[in-house]
């Protein structure tokens, strides 16, 4: 008999993994698979204002190269050794409206879509973490995406397998709810 995980389990069980990758390739047919789900996040007005890059092994190096163009050559040692070890990235690009309340509603419905995307990654045993690095405000990042103006790169997703000893050892904790709780 298969153990089956409670959605409850999968969501403390999960974590971000910045390190620890394997050398195991992340396919776009998998990466495809997974935001197949994600997506039904809440999306106010279904407006799904969302779009992404995936970015393979194959293209990890050229993805790292306009990476460091956007730093100082003095820290591009430091830098391309964040990246070189993670499989796979997904950059998440989301539509900017100028009305306040639609940013607001489209930027967390992609929040919860990236949730929605973390979990099943877990679920699969595919590691994944967040990332709002610097350069992704960089015109020269955007621009080699062709991130269009009336977008906002939301973040950058590294992706992977990954040595689930290191990540056992890793701890976690969150305050109890109660104590940040009141009754009106």
């Amino acid at each position: 008999m298969l153990a089956v995980k409670s959605i409850a389990d999968i969501i403390r069980e999960r974590t971000s993994v910045k390190n620890g990758y394997v050398d195991k390739e992340v396919s776009l047919e998998l990466v495809l698979s997974l935001l197949k789900d994600a997506v039904w996040a809440p999306t106010h007005g279904v407006r799904e204002p969302w779009r992404f890059i995936f970015i393979s092994r194959d293209r990890k190096d050229d993805f790292i190269e306009v990476i460091l163009q956007c730093h100082e050559k003095d820290k591009h040692e430091i830098i391309r050794n964040k990246f070189v070890n993670v499989p796979a990235f997904l950059v998440v690009i989301m539509n900017v409206d100028p009305r306040q309340k639609v940013w607001e509603e489209d930027f967390a419905a992609t929040s919860c879509m990236l949730q929605n995307l973390q979990l099943l990654a877990w679920e699969q045993e595919i590691g994944m973490v967040w990332k709002t690095p610097i350069h992704i405000h960089d015109p020269k990042f955007r621009q080699s995406l062709e991130v269009a103006p009336g977008e906002k790169v939301v973040g950058v997703l590294n992706i992977g397998y990954f040595d689930k000893e290191i990540i056992a050892r890793k701890i976690r904790k969150r305050t109890d709810p109660s104590e940040k709780l009141v009754s009106f």
